[in-house]
């Protein structure tokens, strides 16, 4: 004999409204946990970002190594915090963690493409992102993104969220953080790369794990280059001194230099010493 349909009605509300107390207080836990106050001074040795990388490998039986190395944020080139702004969030100084107009423009590339891929995620939403949660695009976890932002935005200064980003976002396979960017793209020091290197760096932010900034393809190169053209715009840099503080700029057989101010001539990619260096295997 059947049980009644109403059976069936009360026993879906009831798994319905259990899920619902769970998403509630799975994403109301963002907003005690956690203490976001203490990442005024705490630098922690690994990321959520790092943590999932390192069990998406296990999951497909690779190896990953970690490398990153902390740079205070008078220690890094002026060049890479302005690229890094021009091209991730040019409002940063002024906005409250959110780019309203970034975040419409995205909205409306989804709808007409019918994907929930599109960015304008600010530089503080991208370090709560890396910082404590996944890449996961679910409503649930953007929701969690929004509160952690409002709240790494409320209680530290915009330099300590820009040292924060700077110091854990992911340039590359494995590859965390500026120190460790500069050193293994560059062989040098985050407080020594140029313009240049700043602009190629800061392009492949948004794909660090298909771009290089060593190996440019068309879309490296032509982004580059708007963001160069940007800081030389702004006064950021000054082509003339830079030309007149360096070598000769080395060019291309057809007699054009291989990028504005650049020699042709690259350093090779090469490891580091870090903080962190960690296998997973």
């Amino acid at each position: 004999m059947r049980a009644p349909r109403f059976l069936y009605n009360r026993k879906l509300k009831a798994v319905v409204g259990i899920l619902l107390a769970l998403i509630i207080i799975d994403t109301g836990s963002a907003f005690v946990y956690p203490n976001v106050s203490r990442y005024k001074r705490y630098d922690p040795k690994m990321s959520s970002m790092m943590e999932y990388r390192i069990r998406h490998m296990r999951e497909e039986g690779k190896k990953i190594h970690i490398i990153r190395k902390w740079v205070p944020f008078s220690k890094i080139s002026p060049y890479i915090v302005r690229a890094v702004l021009i091209g991730e969030d040019d409002s940063f100084w002024h906005n409250s963690g959110f780019d309203v107009n970034g975040m419409e423009a995205a909205l409306e590339k989804d709808i007409k493409t019918h994907r929930l891929k599109a960015g304008g995620s600010t530089i503080t939403q991208q370090l709560a992102k890396n910082l404590f949660l996944t890449p996961s695009r679910n409503p649930v976890r953007k929701l969690k993104e929004a509160i952690l932002t409002w709240r790494l935005n409320r209680n530290l200064s915009k330099r300590r969220i820009l040292e924060l980003y700077l110091n854990y976002a992911e340039w590359g396979h494995g590859i965390f953080g500026i120190g460790a960017a500069s050193l293994h793209y560059y062989g040098a020091p985050a407080s020594r790369l140029t313009p240049e290197q700043a602009a190629r760096l800061a392009t492949v932010l948004p794909n660090p794990n298909i771009y290089s900034p060593t190996r440019p393809d068309r879309y490296v190169c032509r982004r580059s280059a708007i963001i160069y053209r940007v800081m030389v715009k702004r006064g950021i840099v000054m082509p003339d001194y830079e030309e007149a503080m360096n070598p000769a700029k080395e060019k291309t057989p057809e007699g054009k230099p291989a990028f504005p101010g650049e020699s042709t001539t690259r350093t090779p990619e090469s490891g580091s010493s870090s903080f962190l260096n960690f296998t997973a295997k």
